[in-house]
């Protein structure tokens, strides 16, 4: 009878114990579905908008091709319209390596050489870098690279008018940080070899080029001291200056303190020229500030506007240009978008589809036709800036944010774990 009790209680022992284990044993993990990655190659990019512009510091056209304009973005790179700015399309996808536009030029003596400078100059706190020049001889069918691989930020680039060749860059050089590849930078082989013909520190490089209309030998040139951190933006200093050339930048000259022009600290400069090649134009950023003139030649200067909605937050700003033909008449861009007619004294606003802008181009032959930039992407007039084509054809915008998140559904009580994503952000 003992015996039996005992191996009862065994039994029990060993039954409480299995009993226990279920309980605390996991369940037995399910395995994750398996699939055929190989069916991933057959997916394809398509592209889903929003169709509206973003920001563009970067214009150009051709005096001979009325229909035909190129952009580009800060993100976006260059895009190319052929019938007026109803299309674009996107010309250097395949062969950029950097997104980010600071400048472009066709050659005035063939609209099939293109010069474009990557990396944008207005310096945000979330400014792109470039990654030099890149050239095209086909009209933007395709491109090269051709140098100044380390120039970070380039502001413009002028083209001999007779010579394809012969190309300068206003290099600005890195946003953030000190570095030897900055100032004005001249190729006399359509960009095989460069050589600095114009260098100030390596804190300061060339943010502007102006070019004589009736003498390409003469060229004047800004350079800007400036620095952008993470948390402040530095503008002006003893770094920052303007420079005449009269021999093709082989020599230049300092005018920054010639007769007229402010004392004190100096900050960010636009430069032009006028039809009337002694009639040069340029913004500064001084605490005596302003729209100034000159008639001579760069020898002396008076200024001929102080306002400051000419010259707000000049660091982002600071763009002057001289019509092609009327020597009176001269635009500033900033928030808004103003023309001078009768000499740089007074200003009017003219309107256009968007804020904040940064480029102009106006055609040498027909000063009507233009195409201008703005944070909202480019537009293009052809009766003075009255009417604008629109900018809901240009999927650049920027997203300044980007997140996913994850929604729940319970259908019928049924929890339905599947995710979905949703895209919020700041458009530019």
């Amino acid at each position: 009878m003992s015996r039996r009790l005992v191996l009862a209680g065994c039994l029990l022992t060993l039954a409480h114990s299995a009993v226990a284990q279920r309980r605390t044993r996991p369940p037995s993990p399910v395995p994750p579905p398996a699939f055929d990655t190989s069916l991933y190659n057959a997916l394809e990019w398509r592209e889903i908008g929003p169709f509206r512009g973003g920001r563009v510091t970067a214009v150009a056209g051709h005096a001979d091709q009325p229909l035909t304009f190129y952009f580009g973005g800060t993100g976006g790179g260059v895009w190319k319209t052929t019938d007026g700015g109803l299309t674009w399309v996107p010309i250097s996808d395949k062969d950029f390596r950097a997104g980010s536009i600071g400048a472009i030029e066709v050659a005035p003596s063939d609209p099939n050489v293109i010069y474009v400078g990557t990396g944008e100059s207005p310096i945000r706190g979330n400014v792109s870098p470039g990654n030099g020049v890149y050239k095209s001889t086909d009209a933007g069918k395709t491109w090269t690279h051709v140098g100044l691989d380390n120039a970070g930020q380039i502001g413009a680039i002028r083209v001999h008018p007779a010579n394809a060749d012969l190309v300068y860059v206003a290099v600005l050089g890195h946003a953030f940080g000190p570095n030897p590849e900055r100032g004005v930078f001249r190729s006399k082989d359509g960009g095989k070899t460069w050589e600095k013909v114009l260098f100030r520190s390596d804190s300061a490089g060339a943010i502007d080029l102006a070019m004589d209309p009736t003498n390409p030998r003469i060229l004047y040139a800004s350079i800007w001291q400036a620095r952008r951190g993470p948390w402040y933006m530095s503008s002006g200093g003893p770094g920052s200056g303007l420079f005449k050339s009269t021999d093709g930048g082989d020599t230049w000259k300092e005018i920054t303190r010639n007769e007229g022009l402010p004392k004190g600290v100096i900050g960010k400069i636009g430069v032009t020229v006028s039809a009337n090649h002694e009639r040069v134009w340029a913004i500064v950023e001084a605490d005596s500030g302003g729209v100034f003139r000159s008639d001579d030649g760069g020898e002396t200067w008076r200024r001929t506007n102080d306002e400051r909605n000419l010259r707000q937050r000049a660091w982002y700003y600071t763009h002057i240009h001289a019509d092609p033909k009327n020597p009176e008449t001269v635009y500033v861009l900033n928030t808004g978008m103003y023309r001078s007619v009768d000499g740089g004294r007074t200003f009017t606003p003219l309107r256009a589809p968007h804020g904040d802008h940064h480029g102009l181009w106006i055609a040498p032959n027909d000063p009507a036709r233009m195409i201008n930039s703005n944070d909202g992407g480019a537009n293009i007039s052809y009766n003075g800036g009255a009417t604008w084509t629109g900018q809901d054809n240009q999927p650049t915008a920027q997203f300044y944010h980007v997140i996913a998140n994850r929604v729940h559904r319970e259908p019928d009580r049924r929890r339905d774990d599947r995710r979905e994503g949703l895209v919020r952000g700041g458009r530019r």
